[in-house]
């Protein structure tokens, strides 16, 4: 289970290690292979290990591409998808074109999702959680059916 942030460095190559403590559950989960693409909705990108990027890509394979709404999410995210292996220091390599699109430099913030990573720029990461922090405080009344049922 990918959970957790982790602050990350990208060398000069754009490559990024993976924390030692998911290496050996990633190489268990997806031998390393992972799916980079862009996040349509946010200036990040969506780190998935292969098997789980193989369930999004077969739902994306369902859509029409005789949609206008569901063409353009395919072609955003089939469209800027890149495979890219772990080596065997944990590194992976991020495609300069998915380094441009969420502004990553040296310094990056590397976020478990559950199923996925999001790679975020550190400065954008810091203003999405304050943002997400004041529409949570903003918004704590018109929560949906499923928050007011969540007890943490």
């Amino acid at each position: 289970m990918l959970r957790g942030v982790s602050a990350i460095s990208l060398d000069a190559k754009g490559r990024v290690a993976l924390p030692k403590r998911y290496r050996e559950e990633l190489d268990t989960l997806c031998d390393g292979v992972f799916v980079c693409t862009i996040d349509h909705q946010l200036p990040c990108l969506l780190l998935y290990p292969l098997p789980e990027w193989e369930r999004i890509e077969a739902k994306l394979a369902r859509l029409s591409s005789l949609n206008p709404a569901e063409r353009r999410l395919q072609r955003l995210l089939l469209g800027h998808a890149f495979e890219c292996e772990m080596d065997g220091q944990g590194r992976i390599l991020i495609a300069p074109t998915l380094r441009d699109y969420a502004g990553l430099d040296s310094k990056a913030m590397l976020v478990g999702q559950l199923n996925k990573f999001e790679l975020w720029n550190n400065e954008k990461w810091q203003q999405q959680i304050d943002n997400d922090i004041q529409l949570q405080a903003d918004s704590a009344e018109a929560l949906s059916d499923r928050l007011n049922a969540l007890s943490l």
